[in-house]
């Protein structure tokens, strides 16, 4: 069992910068790959970022490469993500997820969101 919860969401201008955190519980946190996703109002929820277990491996949807960054901490259970350059349309609810089998098809487990807006 795996729980997750998300910070670091809140107001911030065009431009500016916001650091995401995902605190997970659970022993075997280090063989999930993690993930950031994000759901604005009246939209469906979309891939952001995800890291594997061992950080080898990046992958960020084409909105936010460049501007974002994940990264996770396996000694601390922790998930980043590294928001710079915000954009208006960035304005979303962000949500960690874990998936033992990195596929994504189906994440085992979701984080309860951290509300992200930003103002033009």
């Amino acid at each position: 069992q795996v729980q997750l919860v998300e910070s670091g969401g809140g107001l911030v201008q065009a431009g500016g910068s916001l650091r995401l955190s995902c605190a997970a519980s659970g022993r075997t946190f280090s063989s999930y790959a993690m993930g950031w996703f994000r759901q604005a109002p009246g939209k469906e929820r979309e891939f952001v970022a995800t890291i594997n277990w061992s950080s080898s491996r990046e992958y960020y949807a084409s909105f936010v490469k460049g501007r974002f960054t994940i990264s996770r901490d396996n000694a601390k259970n922790m998930v980043y993500l590294q928001m710079n350059s915000l954009k208006p349309e960035d304005t979303a609810v962000y949500y960690c997820a874990a998936d033992l089998a990195a596929d994504w098809g189906d994440p085992d487990y979701w984080g309860q969101g951290t509300q992200v807006t930003v103002s033009s």
